[in-house]
């Protein structure tokens, strides 16, 4: 059921209005009115037909406001759920231990992992605490030492990426943010072990690619993946962020979009509604889609799969005719 939060969203209306109805019908239904009984079905397979026809039309930047939603399943939601066993590790060994970016030692199907995931916040003090999962400069050292464990022990990497963007304060400036993220690039380039990226809301920018070099890049199907908001686009572009949804369309955002222009590998389908209509499932789909990729990448050795991933990097953005 979409929830109450989700008000704001103006073309998930008729959905909570009906869901409302529904409500109502079913306190009544507790006297056991067969004709209530008959209204009932008649509105919950009438539900089920407006999702589908809604969620199946969506534009990009409804996608873009729907993963940005508070109750949407964050990095946390997902770790505690895929994971059978968990412990996040804190510090960039500088003195730094950015919220906005989590990471940790877990065990998947059995198999131990490093996990990695810029973390927002559940409601408006959550958020500050974690700069709306924006993260500085020491959050993505933090991830390197992380990641540089796994390579060291030969544990698989695993990311998750959520965020509009690194941190652009002038703070982050005067650590190094751009070197930071730099840094992450080349390294995750140069890891023997497998590294699968998944977008699970919103990857805006260099913010998403600072953790988002792998031998698989999936992405949830409600989720998207941007060079620039399309707010920001629209304002540098034509001065004007009210045509945000000119830009994007323009910029090709939306998980369908990317999988046709060889941007990520392939699609994680999510419950009718988005993850955040049932976390449960959205958590399970995701889980076996893990194991899957992490287990076929596992056959393949190390050499050989350094070589498909900068290939793969080095692909993109070239078109050939035929």
């Amino acid at each position: 059921m979409i929830t109450r939060k989700a008000l704001s969203l103006n073309f998930l209306k008729p959905v909570l209005e009906l869901e409302y109805q529904i409500q109502q019908l079913e306190k009544m239904s507790q006297s056991s009115n067969s004709l209530v009984f008959n209204d009932l079905y008649i509105f919950k397979k009438k539900l089920f037909q407006l999702k589908i026809q809604i969620f199946q039309s969506l534009t990009p930047l409804q996608r873009l406001h729907l993963v940005r939603q508070a109750d949407r399943p964050t990095t946390l939601d997902y770790i505690e759920k895929i994971m059978d066993d968990w412990i996040e590790l804190h510090g960039d060994r500088g003195g730094q231990d950015d919220p906005a970016l989590i990471g940790g030692l877990g065990k998947l199907n059995g198999k131990t992992v490093i996990f990695i995931g810029h973390q927002r916040g559940k409601d408006t003090k959550d958020n500050v605490l974690r700069n709306f999962g924006m993260a500085s400069p020491g959050g993505y050292r933090k991830a390197l030492r992380l990641m540089q464990h796994a390579n060291r022990f030969n544990f698989p990497i695993l990311t998750f990426i959520d965020t509009p963007g690194a941190w652009a304060g002038i703070d982050a400036e005067k650590l190094g943010q751009g070197e930071a993220i730099a840094v992450n690039l080349r390294e995750m380039f140069s890891f023997d072990v497998p590294i699968i990226c998944t977008i699970i809301g919103e990857g805006g920018s260099g913010g998403a690619l600072g953790i988002g070099i792998g031998d698989k890049i999936l992405m949830l199907e409600y989720a998207v993946y941007t060079v620039a908001t399309p707010e920001a686009c629209a304002a540098i572009l034509w001065k004007d962020s009210k045509r945000s949804l000119e830009a994007a369309e323009a910029l090709k955002i939306t998980s369908y979009d990317l999988k046709i222009l060889g941007i990520i590998d392939d699609i994680v389908e999510e419950p009718l509604g988005g993850s955040q209509a049932d976390s449960i499932m959205a958590s399970q789909i995701l889980k076996e889609k893990l194991i899957k990729e992490l287990s076929s990448l596992l056959q393949v050795s190390s050499s050989e799969r350094k070589e498909l991933r900068y290939q793969k990097f080095r692909q993109m953005g070239t078109f050939y005719e035929d």
